[in-house]
């Protein structure tokens, strides 16, 4: 009888990982990133499709909510406004109207947010399995460092774009619609372009929100330490603001503020992750 050609792991015994699993082959691991990546869009098509079947209603609460004066944030944007004697904060009109200018153009937007909903719906799942596809190549030290980073990583995804939906999106779709060059000028937009900024801030901001967890990846391969991200704080502000008005195309400051403070939070928060993990790192050395 043939012997099992199969190799498998010495693990040593400083190494808490050991669990006695062989290691994979590379044909093998290819098998199993593509069942990950299977069930991750079969996740993906079964949110879109009842978004697809949903989709009238997503379309008028949700996505088509920032271009009405009633939305929320305009609605509280009025009230900050009243209650510290500054009416001219009130949205009382969006300049622009919605239309559709291609035969199949309401066929393919609807395609277009029923796939953007499912891969947001689907993202904690998604990326569930991506983890589950990486945990097994990591020590039992780096697991217990990563600890959470599924809760924290969609925690922080979706806090990024319920900030770019209710802050980012809205202050700049204001801005752009009542932007004039002259007043015979009428804005009718095309519904596919409208969408494309909404998903576009909201996904950067969704995006922007994993800076803690990237800091602590960086500072756990040794790239970044607590105290470089301490000497250049005054360079990161200057980072900050620049990328809240690049976000935020309005010219007035109180966008930009808005935008920059949850950024600025972000980064202190960054520093302080990235003192635990360096502090960690070095009582592990000495420990060795």
């Amino acid at each position: 009888m043939a012997l099992d050609q199969t190799p498998y792991i010495d693990y040593d015994d400083d190494d808490e990982s050991a669990s006695g699993e062989k290691e994979m082959t590379f044909i093998e691991h290819l098998e199993e990133l593509r069942w990950h990546i299977i069930r991750s869009v079969a996740a993906i098509l079964v949110f879109m499709i009842v978004a697809w079947v949903m989709m009238g209603k997503i379309f008028n609460s949700i996505i088509l909510a920032p271009s009405r004066p009633d939305f929320w944030t305009y609605r509280k944007l009025c009230e900050l406004g009243n209650a510290v004697g500054i009416p001219s904060l009130c949205v009382d009109k969006l300049n622009f109207s919605l239309m559709s200018r291609e035969v199949s153009g309401q066929f393919m937007m609807q395609l277009t947010a029923s796939a953007i909903v499912g891969l947001l719906v689907a993202f904690p799942y998604v990326f569930w399995e991506i983890w589950r596809f990486i945990k097994p190549g990591l020590k039992v030290s780096e697991k217990s460092a990563a600890t959470g980073s599924v809760f924290f990583v969609t925690l922080l995804f979706f806090m990024g774009i319920m900030f770019g939906y209710y802050v980012v999106a809205p202050f700049a779709i204001n801005f752009l619609v009542n932007f004039t060059i002259d007043p015979s000028i009428v804005n009718q937009f095309d519904i596919q372009s409208y969408i494309s900024v909404l998903a576009t801030l909201t996904l950067a901001c969704g995006v922007t929100f994993q800076l803690p967890m990237a800091i602590l990846v960086l500072t756990k391969i040794g790239v970044i330490t607590p105290k470089f991200l301490q000497v250049y704080r005054k360079h990161a502000v200057v980072v900050i603001l620049i990328v809240a008005a690049i976000i935020t195309p309005s010219p007035d400051m109180i966008s930009q503020i808005l935008v920059a403070i949850p950024l600025y939070i972000l980064y202190e928060i960054s520093i302080l992750v990235s003192i635990r993990i360096y502090r960690k790192k070095q009582a592990e050395v000495k420990n060795d």
